[in-house]
């Protein structure tokens, strides 16, 4: 094929890639499709995003190639061309708690230069426009006066610190002054020195007005620089008739001096620009309100702050009480329906009474008895700052403003409001001069992170609380704000965590990036996305082994008449996930009241025990706030387990007696280290190291199980510690992970790989798939094996039997630690109690047909007893759930409801739910 027109691939073997030949049309949208575990990931990063970076690499300095003869090239006999890769994974791009959603996407920096550009002072205390005046402004108000009519120019007379009135006077002498001014007459050096006054006004020059005279305007500037230069800033213009007009150009207003807007003026990641108080981070370690006041369903009256019960505390209480009334605090009301100046001025406090800060403050200043230190370090957390409120930059930042808006304001309103407000945004011909080209950058990128489904979010949201399709999809909009061309955009299914409602405009957004001149090519199962695409490449036809074929190569229609394809296959409805004959139900329940955490609006939600439930809706709608930041923690709460905080609600209630544990299965890597692997995890590595110590060899030479663990040191290699692979820090990009020399990535010492099972060292075990190790363990007719099969045949249940039971932890997708996460569980059946198990997004990374055993092992634990609630979108889950509960209507301040509980054949006949009008095409 035509290098100019096609990306062509000969003979790719990495992974389970079986030699294959592939040929991707160029500039257009491509699609990566197959079973998890097929090759879609080693074809589209291990070999065309691997070698594109090599090849970039390559075109850098001499420091960075001395690397290169180390580098791995993927195992490919060719790739004919290839354009600059730019890979974007579903992982959260920063834990660098200065990184936030304006910084990643670049809008904040745009945003600083427009209000140091652009941006006006206001004074806080009169509100007035704060400005510095120069030269030119002092010369055009001289020209507003009449031809001819005759001026005084004037300095304040400044005597410095330690030095007489007559040493003064004597040095403006000898630098050619001789007269002050006092009272509309020129009085003499001499004279002066008589009366010692420093009431005086120091005399620059006598002028005459003339308009249109150059050299008497050249004079003029001169004097007037002298006369901010001897007045420390200040200059008087005085008319024969005594009227004068001051001048300063310093930037103050009100007897405040303000600092003038520049660029790092407002960067949290300067020290000029940051908070002083939280240092740019925008939280201290200071009194967290949440735990004075823990349960804000109750009132004042019934003790809501904690902190003023007992006898001696609760005179702080019975003073408030004796106030409210006069104060206008409602103290039998709960403290959460209490107004946000009600609640401000029971901290703050009043003539009558003395609020939280004067109690705190009060403890403070005690802190030399042990009693007080115990009882000010309870109520102390990570709290926002109370100077910057949150926005991490310096409180004076604040008084700059365009069209009425600070920099801070900005950065804690939802994008979609932010957008609002620089689309309608009113400036003057000169404002609109200098913003135009930044205004351009803005506006895009703001249109693009709505454009891929994040209007809810905010600028000054902390990078490391992104979830791996949210940053994704930022990382997304961060690429099209690049404007980049002619490269080439991998991406890791960017739909994940998206409603189907907001897959359109993902499409549209990657057509773009397409529209501009990059080839986009996107590992991905959704349906929509396929129809969308203009080629499709389909993995398999099964995984690990039994896949890295390309099964077909060629468009959407073409693809529904493909015989060799599970793809197609459900495209074409000969095979689909079946609507279960009977919904489970439940008298059990536990429920959630007045939950109020970020948008959700004081809902009540019910969920049923011993069932499958779904929480559905759009992104933004409330789902994670709900199940992970108010329901996990609570009711780890109740366990008394510790969780963090719970998000605010007003009650758990309901049959919380019906469970023995909560477990949250979410997408982090599993284990603490890259050293965990999936048979650590579900405790088979410990079996098979005693096995290895069962063997002859291991006895004659006193090997303990210990030798065949990769995290004691023994028999793992010293150099790499157990990693078979060395980590080279790179300044310039990403680390590289070469092969360790001195083990040749085999992990251990060379004696202990002379020991050997059925021929089969202990590497060799750790390099076989779970389907593999199933096979060999199960031929062998022993009890320590078949233990092995057991504990391993779970991960094959969840339909992970491709990956390989060594395999790194920091090299499983996220949806791949969920399921070895279910794996473990699984494998524990009944011995756990009645376990609530929460999962979110599970379905990331499964095709259609892996679904199948993800909804076999959620069927299996709820027939054990347990009970499973499931953050999702995709509808083969929904449909299979026995209970949903849908929030919406829209992400952000339109979220935030609950507008449907109950089964799915009730939800597709709701009007007002997004995800029930999708659901009835997979329902059909």
């Amino acid at each position: 094929m035509n290098g100019k027109d096609y990306i062509s691939i000969r003979g790719a073997r990495m992974h389970n890639l079986k030699n294959i030949d592939v040929d991707i049309p160029k500039n257009k949208l491509v699609v990566i499709t197959g079973l998890s575990g097929s090759g879609k990931s080693s074809l589209a990063f291990d070999t065309l995003f691997a070698e594109g970076q090599r090849r970039y690499v390559e075109s850098l300095s001499s420091y960075a190639r001395q690397f290169l003869g180390r580098l791995d090239k993927p195992d490919v006999d060719m790739i004919k061309g290839i354009s600059p890769a730019i890979a974007i994974e579903q992982k959260v791009s920063s834990s660098n708690p200065r990184s936030t959603v304006g910084t990643s996407t670049e809008i904040y920096d745009y945003m600083r230069l427009l209000y140091a550009r652009i941006g006006v002072t206001y004074s806080p205390i009169s509100g007035n426009e704060v400005k510095r005046h120069t030269s030119t402004d002092i010369l055009n108000h001289i020209h507003t006066k009449q031809d001819g009519e005759k001026l005084v120019l004037l300095a304040p007379f400044i005597i410095p610190k330690g030095r007489s009135f007559k040493k003064q006077v004597e040095i403006l002498g000898q630098q050619g002054f001789t007269r002050f001014w006092q009272n509309g007459e020129m009085i003499d050096f001499e004279d002066a020195k008589a009366t010692e006054k420093d009431a005086y006004e120091l005399l620059i020059d006598r002028i005459v007005v003339k308009k249109d005279d150059e050299d008497n305007d050249s004079r003029i500037l001169d004097s007037i620089q002298t006369a901010f230069y001897e007045g420390h800033g200040e200059c008087i213009v005085e008319d024969l008739e005594g009227n004068k007009t001051s001048f300063s150009n310093k930037y103050e207003l009100d007897g405040m001096l303000f600092e003038e807007p520049s660029d790092n003026f407002f960067s949290f990641n300067s020290p000029m620009g940051a908070c002083p108080t939280c240092e740019g981070f925008g939280s201290v370690i200071g009194i967290d309100q949440d735990l004075v006041i823990p349960d804000k369903s109750i009132s004042i009256y019934d003790d809501a702050i904690v902190c003023w019960k007992g006898e001696k505390m609760s005179k702080w209480k019975r003073e408030l009480i004796y106030a409210a009334d006069e104060s206008g605090i409602p103290i039998h009301k709960p403290y959460h329906e209490l107004t946000a100046e009600q609640k401000e001025l029971v901290w703050t406090g009043n003539k009558d009474f003395k609020g939280l800060n004067k109690f705190f403050k009060y403890l403070e200043s005690k802190l030399y008895k042990i009693q007080y230190r115990v009882m000010l370090s309870r109520y102390r957390g990570k709290t926002a700052c109370e100077d910057c409120k949150g926005a991490r930059i310096r409180k004076d930042a604040s008084y700059v403003k365009i069209d009425g808006k600070s920099i801070h304001e900005l950065l804690v309103i939802p994008i979609d409001e932010c957008a609002h407000f620089f689309n309608h945004l009113k400036l003057t011909d000169q404002q609109n001069k200098i913003a135009k080209r930044l205004l351009v950058e803005i506006k895009s990128r703001l249109g693009y992170l709505m454009d891929v489904g994040l209007p809810y979010l905010t600028l000054n949201r902390p990078s490391s609380t992104l979830s791996g399709g949210e940053s994704q999809r930022i990382n997304l909009a961060t690429s099209l704000g690049s404007s980049l061309i002619g490269s080439m955009y991998i991406l890791d299914e960017p739909s994940i965590g998206l409603h189907p409602k907001d897959g359109a405009r993902l499409i549209k957004v990657l057509r773009s990036l397409q529209d501009i001149g990059n080839t986009v090519i996107v590992v991905e199962h959704d349906d929509h996305m396929m129809k969308a695409s203009d080629y499709i490449l389909d993995m398999g036809p099964m995984a690990g082994r039994l896949g890295g074929e390309l099964v077909f190569a060629g468009d959407h229609q073409a693809l529904k008449k493909a015989k060799n394809s599970i793809t197609a296959d459900y495209l074409t409805g000969k095979k689909e996930i079946s609507i279960p004959e009977t919904r489970r139900s439940s008298k059990y329940a536990v429920e959630l009241k007045g939950a109020r955490e970020n948008n959700l609006k004081n809902v009540d939600v019910s969920f049923p025990l011993n069932t499958i439930t779904a929480v559905t809706g759009v992104s933004g709608s409330g789902k994670s706030t709900l199940v992970r930041k108010i329901l996990y923690p609570a009711l780890k709460k109740y366990l008394k387990e510790s969780a963090g905080r719970a998000g605010e609600h007003t009650a758990l209630l309901g049959d919380l007696k019906h469970i023995d544990g909560v477990e949250m299965v979410d997408q982090n890597p599993i284990g603490k280290s890259s050293r965990s692997n999936p048979a650590t995890y579900v405790k088979a590595y410990d079996d098979i190291r005693s096995l290895y110590t069962q063997q002859q060899l291991s006895k004659i030479n006193g090997y303990k199980p210990s030798h065949f663990s990769l995290n004691v040191s023994g028999g793992r290699c010293d150099a790499c510690e157990g990693l078979g692979q060395v980590v080279v820090s790179m300044q310039f990009m990403a680390d590289v992970y070469l092969k360790c020399e001195a083990c040749n990535g085999m992990r251990f010492k060379e004696d202990i790989l002379e020991v050997k099972f059925k021929d089969k060292h202990i590497v060799d075990i750790l390099n076989m798939t779970v389907d593999e190790a199933v096979e060999f363990f199960g031929a062998v007719n022993s009890r320590a094996c078949q233990k092995i099969v057991e504990k391993i045949q779970c991960l094959q249940d969840v339909g992970l039997g491709y990956i390989q039971l060594g395999q790194s932890s920091n090299t499983l997708s996220g949806g791949e630690a969920q399921r070895v996460k279910l794996a473990s569980f699984l494998s524990k059946g009944n011995s756990l109690g009645r376990q609530l198990f929460i999962f979110d997004e599970p379905t990331t990374g499964l095709h259609v047909h892996d679904i199948r055993h993800l909804l076999a092992a959620f069927n299996s634990l709820v027939d054990n007893g347990h009970t499973v609630i499931v953050i999702e979108h995709h509808g083969d889950i929904i449909k299979n759930a026995d209970w949903v509960i849908d929030l919406g209507p829209e992400g952000g301040i339109n979220g935030g409801n609950v507008i449907f509980e109950g089964t799915p054949e009730k939800l597709i006949k709701c009007k007002e739910s997004a995800t029930g009008e999708f659901l009835k095409e997979d329902m059909a």
